[in-house]
């Protein structure tokens, strides 16, 4: 029987990835958090772990958060911020890069992990230089993002290069030796859209910090409350400024709470940093006062790391209105701090909770019906204790980062060792 795996490589090309990473900057969100997180209880449990990023800006070439895990940056590029979508033509590079800086320092791992298929392109290329088997995560589909995006616009859709993306995933998926989807609805979505056989894929969802995200006491909550400004009328969403997020959707659903609501408001924390991510806002504000909404909604932009978990713990309901989702971080978190919560359908997360019990549930695309579901647990005192009791239970047990951690090093410990016989040759 092989020996458990002992050094890993975790490989997470965009955004700004760092020991508390500046959550809201571009590309920086729930991809980030999750690497992270899962580097960090792997380890605790006694592993050595690099992970892999883009060197650009003026971020060091390392950073070390304790004796087991440190945060390699790699140049490729040039120094500017690249977003994920212009990312394409630079993989060579990081490779090459990557391979010289992996050799020069003589490292060496027994299992490469992946995330998002820029870095599971580059990841593979390493890997088989290396003789190392290669576990990808690829967090999102092209061809689901696609489809899910049909109907913006032409310009907006070419930034996208879905068509060279869905061919490299297509050949990424045949050559790494093993999958982690975060959902079933994933696993289905790869099985029929890039046509693998199902057994090429382990469904591991993503995981919560448990230790931060947790209920509080009323008279905490009513502190975060007043600190904050929020209040049990309250709907609020917190992410990346991007289409995808659906901020339009729920925004087209405030004027149908209001009818059942009066008091209700949105407060929508929409990091934005980049030109296109402005001009998204503009967009949106435009659309509020269109639709004669603009005074019911607080724009709250990048929430502080520390602040975060407050700001779950303080509207009277959290919502996910992605018109496309992989997963839904941020809501598992509002989950687990025990607030009512609403998902769209547009996603995998849907598929785990209990309608009623754990969350609700809806589709953001048809406003009247996900208004109806925001209100529900601001109406009904009851449904809101069952939510906020159930769902934080629920999140916690389910998602906690060390059982998840526990459950991924069992499947990379069935791939150590699979090319030791070239390994041996190489270094011969």
């Amino acid at each position: 029987m092989a020996q458990p795996i002992g050094s890993l490589l975790m490989i997470s090309l965009h955004g700004y990835v760092a020991g508390s990473p500046e959550l809201g900057k571009p590309d920086t969100g729930g991809q980030v958090v999750f690497v992270l997180e899962l580097a960090k209880r792997f380890a605790r449990l006694g592993y050595k772990v690099d992970v892999m990023t883009r060197q650009f800006e003026d971020q060091p070439a390392e950073d070390r958060l304790n004796d087991n895990l440190r945060i390699l940056r790699i140049p490729f590029g040039g120094k500017a911020f690249i977003r994920k979508e212009d990312m394409h033509d630079w993989y060579g590079d990081f490779v090459t890069n990557a391979l010289a800086a992996i050799r020069a320092r003589k490292l060496q791992y027994d299992v490469i992990n992946s995330h998002y298929w820029d870095a599971g392109v580059s990841g593979q290329k390493i890997a088989e230089e290396l003789q190392v088997p290669h576990i990808h995560t690829p967090h999102s589909l092209g061809s689901w993002k696609r489809r899910d995006m049909a109907g913006v616009p032409k310009d907006e859709m070419a930034g996208y290069r879905f068509d060279e993306r869905i061919q490299k995933e297509f050949v990424l998926y045949r050559s790494c030796d093993h999958l982690i989807a975060t959902t079933e609805q994933q696993v289905e979505l790869i099985a029929a859209d890039y046509d693998l056989p199902r057994e090429h894929v382990t469904m591991i969802p993503p995981g919560i910090d448990e230790n931060r995200f947790t209920p509080a006491t009323p008279d905490r909550v009513d502190a975060a409350r007043e600190r904050l400004g929020l209040g049990p009328a309250d709907v609020y969403v917190v992410g990346r400024a991007a289409e995808n997020k659906g901020y339009d959707l729920i925004i087209q659903a405030l004027p149908a709470l209001r009818t059942l609501q009066p008091e209700a408001r949105l407060v929508l924390a929409a990091g934005a940093n980049s030109e296109a991510d402005l001009e998204l806002l503009g967009q949106w504000r435009a659309l509020a006062a269109d639709i004669g909404v603009a005074d019911a909604i607080e724009w709250r932009g990048y929430v502080p790391d520390n602040d975060l978990a407050d700001h779950y713990r303080a509207p009277g309901v959290f919502a996910l209105p992605s018109r496309y989702e992989p997963f839904g971080m941020t809501a598992v978190e509002a989950m687990a701090c025990g607030t009512p919560t609403v998902v769209t359908v547009h996603g995998g997360l849907h598929e785990l909770v209990e309608f009623g019990r754990h969350a609700l549930v809806a589709d953001p695309k048809r406003p009247e019906e996900f208004a109806v579901m925001l209100n529900m647990p601001m109406q009904y005192p009851w449904l809101r204790s069952v939510l906020a009791v159930e769902g934080a239970r629920f999140a916690r047990r389910v998602f906690g980062w060390t059982g998840i951690a526990r459950r991924t090093l069992a499947l990379f410990d069935q791939f150590k060792g699979r090319y030791a016989v070239y390994q041996d040759a190489l270094n011969a």
